[in-house]
């Protein structure tokens, strides 16, 4: 047994004096689906709905300091107050003046009067800044959320739990990847005794971005809906950790088409995941034949979903599955023209949106019209109709700028 793995288990140890292993159930929909044995590692039952108490907890007990600094929007922020607490310790937690006040009130009341919540900068990298700045100042211990060895080592715990818990390595785990605590922490528990999948969001997959190039790099532009995964560069010490692991085990998962499993699991097994916590379980669908007859271990990270973000996610997983479709369509402006467009429609298109743009000339208006329907194929239908009635129209759904602004 390595050093690391004795830490691993020491630290799973401690952490039973302050909340309990987080359940390995089987899940018998995802199993039946993907012809596999598929266990789900539920950290979104955490104390705080994500593994990132754990790195915090160990961290904290090895550590001297009496006061701690944490920058984070999230996860990261709420596993620091909640230890904050536990160990009786001042925190002062920075987060973007952006940050939602559900995710500001939930880290208040993990915290308590053990910490300071200060709301610095529009941006994270400016939030980051300020923490750091305050250290140097104040001689305080900054926490980071992943690139840390005790973090990493307090990661770990999830791995020494599945053990104990499947009471044997499974044959094939499945992770989700930010800074890449819990990755490199895993990998190093585990080392070459099962098959790794390594999961980022596409607009945030710095892993593969570092294994590309030899080295962690800086992304030009994240997107932050996976934002519990969204990390511009993966951590020093992490990558030192991950960079053997080879690109064809780093996977990346569309953001859109990580709503169509937020939505599978809500509503077929009753499991609130947050975005970078479905990960994982929605990266099976590229595994395929690899984990046919396999034991397969995925890691839902977080539960932290704020439901107001519920329509933002619907309408996403809608236009990925191809049933929901916008355009803007050139409509003559006399008398009849809608009920032509009207006739146009198949029994199981529904007109969703539908807002005058503009009149973009005297005979001409400029309509944005979002049409929902029962199966993508429906479509060609559609637009086949479209263009024999004459219609001048644009298909705007993938057209980011102007889904941004429209839509």
């Amino acid at each position: 047994m390595s050093d690391f793995q004795d830490k691993a288990r020491a630290a799973t140890a401690a952490m039973r004096d302050v909340f309990p292993a987080t359940p390995l159930l089987r899940n018998a929909h995802l199993s039946d689906r993907f012809g596999a044995d598929i266990w789900l590692k539920r950290e979104d039952l955490s104390p705080v709905r994500s593994y990132k108490l754990r790195g915090a907890f160990n961290a904290m007990r090895k550590q001297s300091a009496e006061r701690f600094v944490a920058a984070s929007a999230g996860n990261h922020a709420q596993g620091v107050a909640f230890m904050c607490r536990h160990f009786g310790k001042k925190g002062v937690i920075f987060m973007p003046v952006t940050t939602p006040q559900q995710k500001i009130q939930k880290t208040r009341i993990f915290g308590g009067d053990a910490i300071e919540i200060r709301l610095i900068g529009d941006y994270f990298d400016d939030t980051l800044r300020a923490a750091q700045a305050y250290c140097t100042e104040q001689g305080a211990h900054f926490l980071s959320p992943f690139d840390d060895e005790d973090v990493i080592e307090g990661q770990a715990s999830v791995a020494v739990e599945i053990e104990e818990q499947l009471g044997r390595i499974p044959d094939h785990i499945v992770i989700p990847v930010g800074g890449g605590g819990l990755s490199a922490g895993t990998l190093s528990y585990f080392g070459t005794d099962t098959q790794y999948s390594f999961v980022e969001p596409l607009g945030g997959a710095c892993l593969h971005a570092a294994l590309r190039a030899g080295h962690p790099v800086k992304l030009d532009h994240v997107n932050t809906f996976a934002d519990g995964a969204a990390v511009g560069q993966i951590g020093a010490l992490t990558y030192a950790r991950l960079k053997g692991v080879g690109l064809a085990n780093a996977l990346t998962i569309p953001e859109d088409r990580l709503c169509t499993t937020m939505l599978e699991m809500l509503n077929v097994e009753g499991i609130v995941l947050e975005p970078a916590g479905a990960l994982a379980v929605d990266a099976l669908k590229d595994l395929g034949q690899a984990i046919r007859g396999r034991t397969v271990v995925c890691v839902t990270s977080g539960g932290n979903f704020d439901f107001e973000r519920l329509p933002e996610v619907k309408e996403r997983a809608l236009r990925f599955s191809g049933v929901k479709k916008y355009f803007i369509l050139r409509l003559p402006q006399r008398p009849g023209a809608l009920k032509d467009f009207l006739n146009v429609l198949g029994p199981d298109d529904d007109i969703a949106r539908f807002e005058y743009l503009k009149k973009s000339a005297r005979n001409f208006g400029s309509v944005l019209i979002g049409i929902e329907t029962t199966d993508a194929a429906n479509f060609a239908s559609f637009f086949a109709k479209l263009d024999a009635a004459g219609f001048t129209y644009q298909d705007i759904t993938d057209d980011e700028v102007l889904a941004q602004f429209l839509i």
